[in-house]
């Protein structure tokens, strides 16, 4: 039964691929306008339709979906005309800088969200769970950009804290450590916003599966075998409480491009959401496809994970499908 799952389970994914390859080659092609006329937009600059076909020339339009798949199997991503630069190294230029925002921010909300939320349904009913539960609700209905704006303005326009743009200062010299506090002083403020974003509901989502776990009956058992109280609340109880926990970190992960859009843009660091959001006003179409591409893939990707850790952490699942440990 176990080999029938995997290979519908690669079915599944590869037709899933292939309706994301081809919705990341369509869909941007429905925006208005094309590169030529966002060049000249805003400018006083009047042209005849004649000269727009003439600079259109220069500027090709995207071959079939066909020659995109094989441009796409030898690893040709297409060549930003805003740039002027190849597609892959702008992504591969801008990826990095999103993985390091978000995937920090993310993982740090994620480990103390988990932790707070545990602690706080195992003091139901007291004091620290109600102010804790109260403050998370009042924050998760703080829209991010509210925050960013406001993190910015206070500590880096009013305080002079913390830089407002940019992941590292420009035309510098330093060593390595001096670059890393120099990255890490950058990064301080984008990624505060993010934390205070994701908190809430991490906490509030492990928070509501735990009162449920502790309801069980196997919690009861192993308080009356005697055990210590840490470890039947993290050994026992919260290790079931962890699947929703995991299945909202991977959804997180896998909408990382247009989670960090805003933030990115606020902030102007150079990563993926700030690219895509520059791709679009300038209606750069091989940039748009490439970034879309990436972030449809990283959904499968993500996905795929998913479905293969949860027989690990969730033996019950496993044993469904009859999947080796």
């Amino acid at each position: 039964m176990k080999d029938g799952h995997y290979i519908k389970l690669t079915a599944v994914y590869f037709f899933a691929g292939l309706v994301m390859v081809y919705a990341s080659y369509s869909l941007p092609k429905w925006l208005p306008g094309d590169f030529v006329t966002a060049m000249y937009y805003g400018s006083n600059v009047t042209l005849t339709a004649e000269q727009e076909a003439q600079i259109r020339a220069c500027y090709p339009c995207q071959e079939g979906f066909s020659r995109y798949l094989l441009n796409l199997l030898s690893l040709k991503w297409g060549y930003s005309y805003a740039f002027l630069t190849p597609v892959s190294d702008l992504i591969l230029e801008a990826l990095p800088w999103t993985l390091l925002l978000f995937g920090g921010a993310h993982g740090a909300s994620m480990l103390f969200g988990f932790i707070a939320g545990v602690e706080a349904a195992w003091r139901r009913g007291g004091w620290v769970e109600k102010a804790g539960v109260g403050c998370m609700t009042i924050m998760e209905g703080v829209p991010e950009m509210c925050t960013g704006v406001a993190l910015l303005m206070l500590f880096a326009l009013w305080l002079g804290w913390f830089p407002s743009s940019g992941a590292e200062t420009a035309y510098s010299i330093y060593s390595a450590i001096e670059r890393i506090w120099d990255m890490t002083h950058h990064l301080a403020l984008p990624f505060t916003t993010l934390f205070l974003a994701y908190l809430p509901g991490n906490f509030l989502l492990t928070r509501g599966s735990m009162v449920m776990v502790l309801k069980e009956q196997f919690v009861q058992t192993a308080r009356a075998k005697g055990l210590p109280p840490s470890r039947v609340r993290y050994a026992h109880a919260a290790r079931n409480a962890l699947l929703p926990m995991f299945t909202r970190f991977g959804l997180r992960i896998a909408f990382m491009v247009t989670g960090a859009v805003v933030v990115e843009t606020i902030f102007s660091y150079p990563g993926m959401g700030t690219l895509l959001y520059k791709a679009i006003g300038l209606r750069d179409l091989s940039l748009i496809q490439g970034i879309v591409l990436i972030s449809s893939l990283m959904v499968l990707f993500v996905n795929l994970a998913m479905e293969i850790l949860y027989g690990i952490i969730d033996p019950r699942i496993r044993n469904a499908y009859k999947l080796p440990a």
